[in-house]
């Protein structure tokens, strides 16, 4: 049975991993016939939103690995404790907290800094040319990770023009894509989906999820099987 490897960024749209997204994509993951290894770096959170009002807490402070528990019903691992081994592909959900816990991009753009550990595994995933996938806002994560790397991945946020551009600033190749569609770069096994970066409710996001995951599954089981 392949196994996926889940990044979180902790629990909550505004300051961790959007709830929705990552939940739907463990539904379907396992649906189709996957594994689950869920990880997130064990971190401070940039910053603790308060989601009734919105507004920062200020002088608060939790734990990016913590808060991810919550999601992954505390069957959840260190991030700096998996290796590319340990995995059939790879996958970030959305939500504020991968623009801010994951990269500095909510605070930073194009020259945003990224977790050693979340960059070492995504180039280790894209060099094995494992699958990798990522919705909402979570391919700003991808295309730091390789900026450097010499790649140009082809990736999707939506059409959101400041997102995009910082995306190709950071030298990939921004896709404007509807919700309903899955962009994939079949180069580089890299798959992405704007979800709640366009999806008006959990219905449309939901249908957007399990085209991701379909996707998903489908390239891990094809490049599991040799064909």
């Amino acid at each position: 049975m392949p196994r996926i490897g889940i990044v979180l960024s902790g629990c909550g749209v505004y300051d961790g991993a959007e709830i929705h997204e990552a939940v739907l994509s463990m539904y379907y993951l396992k649906k189709y016939g996957n594994e689950l290894l869920i990880m997130a770096p064990n971190v401070g959170q940039a910053h603790v939103v308060n989601h009734l009002t919105g507004q920062e807490e200020q002088g608060q402070k939790r734990n990016v690995l913590e808060e991810s528990a919550r999601i992954a019903r505390g069957n959840i691992t260190d991030i700096s404790k998996v290796t590319v081994d340990d995995f059939d592909a790879l996958l970030f959900p959305g939500g504020f907290g991968a623009a801010k816990n994951l990269v500095s991009f909510a605070f930073d753009g194009a020259k945003c800094s990224i977790n050693p550990d979340v960059k070492r595994l995504i180039k280790a995933t894209v060099d094995a040319k494992k699958p990798l996938a990522a919705v909402c806002i979570a391919p700003v994560v991808v295309a730091k990770a390789l900026e450097d790397s010499g790649v140009r991945a082809k990736l999707t946020i939506g059409n959101d023009p400041g997102t995009a551009n910082a995306i190709n600033a950071m030298g990939a190749e921004h896709i404007e894509s509807p919700v309903k569609e899955v962009i994939i770069d079949a180069h580089l096994n890299i798959i992405t989906n704007p979800a709640y970066m366009l999806a008006a409710d959990i219905a449309e996001v939901g249908e957007a999820i399990k085209k991701t995951m379909q996707a998903l599954t489908g390239m891990v089981n094809n490049l599991t099987s040799g064909c």
